[in-house]
């Protein structure tokens, strides 16, 4: 797996850590280094950091916090996988797979990690990808391939039915951020996430922001329990 260097020496792995908590990131870092194949080339804590930090030290492998403060790590996997497609992105998630795993693959990851899992998994993951393979859990496998069999589109949830975007602004929704705030935490205009919001209602078959904003907090409060 190790790449040699010019005079021959095995060259270690190169891993970026996007993550909004210093402490997770320290974490992350202390056990990756202590790896003999493996080392910490930077890290940041939010989407700009990140793309100025990957595009200066070119990383093999970046861990990439889903749930970045006030932005969507989902949409940064998208900007990554975009601009520097030689990358290979591993999504960690406090948020359950069954709903995040998939979506965090079409964007452009190419593991996904729930951050409850032991941290020899993060290992197992990235020197999968650092091989060309993909890493999920086996829940997600079955998922997955269950998915696949069925024919029956309505038998998805509504939170399934959800864009990625729509999805971000729910979960804001359940956070107990308004729109016009999270207008402001992901940079778009009031009337986009309006829109955003209106389709997200229709999924849910519901005529109002408050049963919205119910609908997203019962959410947020079930996504906590597990």
């Amino acid at each position: 797996m190790n790449q040699k260097s010019s005079n021959g020496v095995a060259r270690k792995r190169r891993v970026f850590i996007v993550d909004d908590h210093p402490l997770v990131r320290d974490g992350l870092a202390n056990f990756i280094n202590q790896q003999n194949d493996l080392a910490v080339s930077g890290e940041a804590e939010d989407s700009a950091g990140a793309i100025a930090g990957i595009e200066s030290c070119r990383p093999d492998v970046a861990l990439i916090d889903i749930s970045l403060k006030n932005e969507s790590g989902l949409e940064l996997v998208k900007t990554l996988q975009t601009g520097f497609p030689e990358v290979a992105l591993i999504v960690l998630s406090m948020h359950d797979e069954e709903l995040y795993a998939e979506r965090a693959l079409h964007a452009g990851a190419r593991g996904y990690v729930m951050k409850r899992e032991t941290t020899k998994n993060v290992l197992i993951a990235i020197r999968r990808v650092i091989e060309g393979d993909i890493y999920v859990s086996d829940r997600v496998v079955n998922l997955m391939a269950r998915r696949m069999s069925s024919r029956k589109a309505s038998a998805a949830t509504p939170v399934q039915r959800l864009s990625d975007r729509e999805l971000e602004i729910f979960r804001l929704l359940g956070q107990g951020r308004t729109p016009s705030q999270i207008a402001e935490d992901l940079g778009l205009s009031l009337k986009t996430v309006q829109a955003y919001c209106a389709r997200a209602k229709e999924k849910f078959g519901v005529t109002s922001l408050t049963e919205l904003l119910r609908a997203a907090i019962r959410w947020e409060d079930a996504m906590h329990v597990k």
